[in-house]
């Protein structure tokens, strides 16, 4: 599996142009190199570098002089020996600390070439990188060495920055170094590599051999590289139905069972870039027509997981828990934001081979987002190579291009098992587990403490307020048993438990919803991580509010169990006022009290929370401490400290029959909160058992049940379990909108006992349908649509 020092090198890794330092002295031997190969080289080297507009200019001439600086260090701490290039990393059992050799070297090359760094065209420093290739191809990697250790390393890691040098300094190589070099990949790298898309050969991946395939002909004049590199990638561009890829519905998948669109997604969405300008307008020019899949998957896949800049945790895999690394020199923190940056310079590299619409459409988008991202601006990221910081330079200061605010929609990702609401003022996130998706993904030693992720989380961040909550070392600090929107046993788990990969996946099939496109109705049926616990969750997405419903909460463990209902990061020093039914609470650390339900609290600077059902729950204002090493064995092991004030339900210990209800709204004022807690018409809860689960929101013509088996539930009568939402609206019409998480139904029938006129549209597995004092749908199978939300839309009477 992936080594996180070398993707999270290359994650950002795209750029637009620059002068190169020196031309080509001698021409390979390991093919016929051509003009062609020789402005392919450039392009590259323009791809890697950018378009730094003034190295004297911010917020270059910083980053400049800190490449140049770091590069010097490099260069005065090399010390060739056998096993190692440098003394503190010895590659002799671990290849991670070669490809992390290459990647110095690139790093070297990059402040030779580079005007501006304090060592363009050092004559020391170039002797430096050219005595290291020749040290590394020595001494580990070449054609007679076997591979041990991560596979990544071998054949992505380190070719990637083998060749990315290479072409950097390759006026500077002599004949029998590049066929050495190219050798060297060809024996880690063969062919065979792309043979099947297979195993370690899908996605991200694939794109990244792939990368390496064409460079590798562009460097040694093999046009049967390039043209295989060029034509192993149209496996990706198809939507999958299972597996790594891109599905329909805008999931993102990676590792088979991992919802990885901000990670993986980010690593193919550069890759494809890069290679698209490699290629275009070369005799390997791209034009399999399933490339535009991956352009339209900008908006249809990426754009939902981005607010202001960052990249939601929910889709990142084990990324999250990377934070501040040790290999860092700059120990620069890794996060939501970070991610979502090289995300936003990723597409606007494949915008520049996107149509004329697609490139003024996503230049605007990445625009508004920049601008937005006041917690973490991406100008100031350090984390960024310079050719980021270039296009997202550029297109801010473009006068010419309108900044696209964020939209207002509900989007639900049935095939990796997450959901995002987007309001005018606030968006959030749902993270869910099943069958086809894994609790939380651990592996190389990286999140180790992520088991509940996958229990019904739930994020959300404000327009203005809140960015920085899962940003701020929320990860190493957060109590892993209390996610926010968890269910969870707090039965003591062990590091990476479940196993590594996607392994913790529960054995339940009824994990989904419906939704309209701006409401939704969301379920999933929860067995806990390495515990008995059993739930029904539910969240009913609305205007103003998120509605949670929780029933049948059982565990035989031995352990309490609760359900959060937020856990807030206050920072290193805040004290946020929490008010609960009127009355401020104590801000002192360590303070914890219970309160009766129903009843309403509001926290400061944040939102309120309606605690409509009956259950006690409990408040805790504390700080605690953690270290990135305590859940990433490879991050810094200095030691936080943030502020926390969660509140939660507590089902007791074995509880038999759990339950809970209560409105999440964020940005609310107290006195909005007071007043919906108090106008109790405003939602009746139509059931919350382990039959059925649904509200309704007069106000909002909004009614929502999840069905976990046939019944009748206010005006709705189901046949089988399902999801459905439907939404009345000021026109005259309604739509209803029906699906099976499980998808297993050979048909459904659903009932609505209100009076309807006409059925306006239905798509096609409606296979029945008749109106006058009831509407009544007749479905046929649900087995091929993944669990897609199915809308008929309808006249009242």
């Amino acid at each position: 599996m992936t080594d996180v020092w070398s993707r999270r090198a290359f994650l950002t890794a795209v750029g637009g142009s620059v002068v190169l330092l020196g031309t080509p002295a001698f021409p390979a031997t390991a093919g016929t190199v051509t003009s062609v190969h020789a402005a392919m080289r450039a392009v590259w080297q323009g791809l890697v570098l950018g378009s730094v507009s003034s190295p004297t200019a911010e917020p270059f001439r910083t980053r400049l002089t800190a490449l140049g600086a770091q590069a010097g260090q490099w260069r005065s701490s090399m010390a060739p020996a056998t096993g190692s290039l440098w003394p503190d990393q010895v590659f002799t059992t671990n290849p991670e600390w070669m490809a992390q050799s290459y990647y110095r070297l690139r790093s070297m090359a990059e402040a030779y070439v580079r005007p501006g760094t304090g060592l363009t065209g050092d004559a020391a420093l170039r002797t430096a990188v050219l005595t290291g290739l020749d040290h590394l191809h020595a001494q580990v990697y070449n054609a007679g060495q076997a591979r041990y250790g991560n596979w990544w390393c071998w054949q992505i890691g380190a070719p990637q920055a083998l060749l990315d040098t290479v072409v950097l300094m390759y006026g500077q190589l002599s004949a029998a170094q590049l066929t050495a070099y190219c050798a060297a990949v060809d024996h880690f790298v063969p062919d065979s590599s792309v043979g099947s898309y297979t195993g370690t050969s899908t996605g991200a991946n694939r794109v990244d051999l792939c990368r390496v395939l064409a460079l590798r002909g562009v460097v040694g004049g093999d046009d049967a590289k390039i043209a295989l590199a060029r034509d192993a990638l149209t496996p990706v561009f198809p939507y999958v139905t299972s597996g790594d890829g891109l599905y329909r519905d805008g999931s993102f998948i990676q590792h088979t069972y991992v919802a990885y669109t901000g990670s993986y997604g980010s690593v193919m969405l550069g890759g494809l870039g890069m290679l698209f300008g490699l290629l275009k307008g070369t005799a390997w020019e791209v034009t399999d027509p399933g490339a535009q899949i991956v352009f339209d998957a900008v908006e249809h896949a990426w754009a939902p997981f981005l607010y202001n800049g960052l990249m939601m945790d929910a889709v990142s895999g084990r990324a999250p828990s990377r934070g501040v690394q040790v290999a860092d020199p700059l120990q620069a923190q890794l996060d939501d934001h970070t991610r979502g940056h090289s995300v936003l310079a990723a597409i606007l590299l494949l915008a520049e081979g996107a149509s004329t619409a697609e490139r003024t459409r996503w230049r605007g988008l990445v625009k508004g987002w920049t601008a937005r991202d006041y917690y973490g601006p991406p100008l100031s990221d350090a984390t960024q190579s310079l050719s980021a910081l270039a296009r997202l330079s550029e297109v801010s200061a473009d006068a010419a291009v309108t900044a696209v605010p964020e939209p207002v929609a509900h989007r639900l990702f049935p095939s990796m098992d997450r959901a995002t609401h987007r309001r005018p003022t606030w968006a959030a996130s749902l993270s869910m587990a099943s069958k086809r998706i894994t609790h939380y993904e651990t592996g190389n030693g990286e999140n180790l403490r992520g088991w509940h992720t996958g229990s019904g989380m739930l994020s959300w961040w404000g327009s203005t307020y809140g960015n920085g909550q899962y940003s701020d070392a929320f990860w190493p600090t957060v109590d892993p048993y209390r996610l926010p929107g968890t269910t969870a046993s707090r039965k003591a788990l062990a590091d990476g438990a479940g196993g590594d990969w996607g392994a913790s996946r529960p054995d339940v099939t009824w994990v989904g919803g419906t939704t309209d496109g701006e409401f939704a109705s969301v379920g999933q049926h929860l067995k806990g991580l390495g515990s008995t616990l059993t739930a029904r969750k539910s969240w009913f997405f609305l205007d103003d509010t998120v509605v949670c419903l929780g029933a049948g909460i059982s565990s035989t463990d031995g352990a309490a169990v609760d359900t959060v209902i937020d856990n807030r990061n206050l920072g290193a020093t805040g004290a946020h006022a929490l008010t609960v039914s009127g009355t401020v609470q104590p801000a002192t650390l360590g303070w914890t009290a219970s309160f009766p339900g129903p009843g309403w609290a509001h926290l400061a600077g944040f939102g309120g929370y309606v605690m409509s059902g009956s259950g006690t729950f409990r408040a805790l204002r504390e700080a605690r401490t953690g270290r990135w090493s305590d859940i990433n064995r490879g991050s810094s092991t200095t030691v936080l400290t943030r502020r926390y004030l969660t509140l939660w339900y507590d089902h007791g210990t074995n509880p038999a029959a759990g339950s809970y209800v209560y409105q999440l709204m964020p940005g609310a004022s107290a006195a909005q909160t007071s007043a919906r807690a108090a106008a109790g018409g405003w939602l009746t809860v139509l059931a919350n058992n382990p039959t059925a689960q649904g509200v309704a929101v007069g106000s909002l013509g909004f009614t929502g049940v999840n069905f976990w088996q046939a019944a009748t539930i206010g005006a709705l009568q189901a046949s089988a379990p399902c999801s459905v939402t439907v939404r009345e609206l000021g026109d005259g019409t309604a739509v209803v909108c029906v699906s099976d998480p499980t998808r297993t139904l050979s048909g459904l029938t659903l009932v609505w006992n209100r009076p309807v006129a006409q059925v306006l549209s239905q798509p096609a597995s409606v296979v029945s349908a008749s109106t006058g004092t009831a509407l009544q749908l007749g479905f046929g199978s649900f087995t091929a649509l993944a669990g897609a939300s199915q809308v008929v839309k309808v006249r009242l009477g």
